[in-house]
C-alpha cells in the first residue's frame, strides 16, 4: 500500500465548518495499560491474521493508556502491512518507545496551531519553557487570554458580565493584539475600547454558537520518533457572530481579576494536560503589569465526577470563567453545572459536535474546533495520501470514539468513494485487544 513520502499538502481549504448531531471529542477516563492476554487467544488470532484479507487502512481512534496495548498485540500479531490513521488522542510522544516498535506505518491529523501569532507564542513558549509547544497548547493559551480579557472589559468578577464581552474582545472590530501584547490589549479594555484579540491557535473569532469561526489541522507521524507534523489542512470558517453587550464597561480600579483552570494533571490525559495548564499559566503572567491574575487549577483526573466536583469547587470559590475541561466526556455534563451557576466555560479541547448546539444559555465557547472537520481529513488522507479503497474503524467505546468512527466511515464513503469494511468498539480496561483487532482486520 502507498505511503505518504512526498510531504504534499492533501486538502486545501475543504470547505466549511459543517453543523449537525455527532457527538465526538477528547474524551479519556480508563486507566489500564495491560500487558498481554491469554496466550490462547495470541496463537489463534496469529493463525487467523495469516488469511485476513482485511482492509487497506485501519483508522484506531483511542487514547494512549488503552492505545499501548492496541499497538504492542497489533504488531506482535497483525503486523501485516497495514496502514493506520489515529486522530489527536492518540499524537503521544511516548508511545513508540513504549510500544516498543518505530510505528511507522502510522499517521495523525490533529487540530493545528494556525493562528495569525502563532510564531510569537511558539517564541513566548520556548523561551519561558525550553521547548516547543504541543497539541492543544496554543488553544489553551487562547482560551485563557479572551476570557482574562472579556473580565478586564466587563469590569468585574462576574460570569453573566464576562459572556457579554466574549466576542466583544475576539471577533472583528476594534484594534488588534495578539499573545505578546496582552497587558497592552488589557489596558485598552479597561480604557473602554474595542479590541479584536488575534490568537495562536486561530484568529480566535467565535461563532454565534461560541465554535471557533476558522480551523486547521496537522498531519504528523512517527518518523522522528516522535509526533512530527508534516503538513496542515485550513478549513474555511463560518462567519464571526453571536449576541454581545453593547459596550465594555472596563475600568482600573480593581485588585484582581478571576480565573479558573480545570484540565487533567492525572489520568488517561493527563501528560497532554499537564502541558496545557502551563500555557494557560503563560497567558495569565503576561497580564502581570496591569492586573493582578487570580488563576486557580484544578485536576479533572480525566475523569467525570471529579471534574464535575472541582469544577463546582472553582464556582463556589467565585471564579467566574473557568478554562476547560479537556476531554467532550468531562465538558458536556460540566456545561449542565456552569451555564446554571451563570459561570463562562471555554475548553481549549473538547471537539464534541454536540457542544455546538448544547444548552448552555449562550456560557460555553471552545477554541478547538468540531470532530466533524476531523473526520472528514481522516478520510481524506486515508484516500488521497494513503490511497485506500477501503478502510475499517477500531474505537474506543465511548461518544468520542463512536461518532468520530461513524463520521470517518460517512466521509470515507460519501465523500471519497471507499468502502468502510468494519466497525469495531473496544473498551479501556482491556489487558488484551486480540480479539478486536481481529474482527477490524478481517476481510
Amino acid at each position: 500500500m502507498p505511503r505518504h513520502c512526498d510531504r504534499r499538502t492533501v486538502v486545501k481549504g475543504a470547505g466549511a465548518i459543517g453543523v449537525g448531531s455527532l457527538v465526538a471529542g477528547c474524551i479519556g477516563d480508563g486507566d489500564s495499560n495491560g500487558d498481554g492476554g491469554d496466550g490462547d487467544d495470541q496463537d489463534s488470532a496469529a493463525e487467523a491474521s495469516q488469511g485476513l484479507d482485511g482492509p487497506d487502512v485501519l483508522n484506531i481512534i483511542g487514547y494512549p493508556e488503552s492505545g499501548i496495548q492496541i499497538f504492542r498485540d497489533f504488531y506482535s500479531t497483525f503486523d501485516n502491512g497495514t496502514d493506520i490513521i489515529v486522530p489527536d488522542g492518540l499524537a503521544d510522544d511516548a508511545l513508540p518507545s513504549e510500544v516498543g516498535n518505530p510505528m511507522d506505518n502510522v499517521v495523525g491529523t490533529a487540530p493545528s496551531s494556525a493562528g495569525p501569532n502563532e510564531d510569537t507564542f511558539e517564541e513566548l513558549y520556548e523561551d519561558e519553557y525550553g521547548e516547543s509547544a504541543g497539541v492543544f497548547n496554543s488553544h489553551t493559551f487562547d482560551a485563557v487570554a479572551t476570557c482574562v480579557l472579556a473580565n478586564v472589559a466587563a469590569g468585574e468578577n462576574d460570569g453573566e458580565a464576562i459572556r457579554g464581552q466574549m466576542r466583544r474582545i475576539a471577533n472583528p472590530n476594534g484594534d488588534e493584539y495578539g499573545p505578546g501584547e496582552l497587558q497592552e490589549a488589557a489596558e485598552a479594555v479597561a480604557d473602554g475600547e474595542d479590541i479584536n484579540y488575534q490568537g495562536a491557535s486561530s484568529s480566535v473569532d467565535y461563532d454565534e454558537n461560541g465554535d471557533p469561526a476558522d480551523a486547521a489541522y496537522d498531519l504528523w507521524d512517527f518518523s522522528e520518533g516522535a509526533v512530527t507534523p508534516y503538513d496542515m489542512i485550513e478549513f474555511e470558517g463560518k462567519d464571526p457572530g453571536g449576541e454581545m453587550a453593547d459596550e465594555s464597561p472596563g475600568g482600573t480600579d480593581r485588585d484582581q481579576v478571576s480565573v479558573g483552570i480545570l484540565l487533567p494533571e492525572t489520568g488517561d490525559l493527563g501528560e497532554l494536560g499537564s502541558l496545557m495548564i502551563r500555557a494557560g499559566e503563560l497567558a495569565a503572567a503576561q497580564f502581570e503589569g496591569a492586573f493582578s491574575i487570580d488563576l486557580q487549577v484544578e485536576d479533572t483526573a480525566t475523569d467525570e465526577q471529579t471534574a464535575l466536583s472541582n469544577g463546582e469547587a472553582l464556582i463556589d470559590a467565585g471564579y467566574p470563567a473557568i478554562v476547560g475541561a479537556a476531554s467532550s466526556g468531562n465538558s458536556v455534563p460540566l456545561v449542565g453545572v456552569t451555564s446554571d451557576a451563570g459561570i463562562v466555560q471555554c475548553s481549549p479541547a473538547s471537539t464534541a459536535l454536540s457542544l455546538t448546539n448544547i444548552e448552555d444559555d449562550g456560557y460555553f465557547f471552545r477554541t478547538a474546533p468540531s470532530d466533524i472537520l476531523q473526520g472528514q481529513v481522516m478520510a481524506e488522507v486515508c484516500a488521497e495520501e494513503l490511497g485506500a479503497e477501503t478502510a475499517a474503524t477500531l474505537y474506543v467505546n465511548n461518544d468520542y470514539g463512536q461518532q468520530l468512527s461513524d463520521e470517518f466511515v460517512r466521509a470515507f464513503e460519501e465523500d471519497q468513494g471507499g468502502e468502510a469494511l468494519n466497525t469495531v468498539s473496544f473498551e479501556q480496561t482491556q489487558g488484551s485487544y486480540t480479539s478486536e483487532l481481529e474482527s477490524a482486520l478481517s476481510g
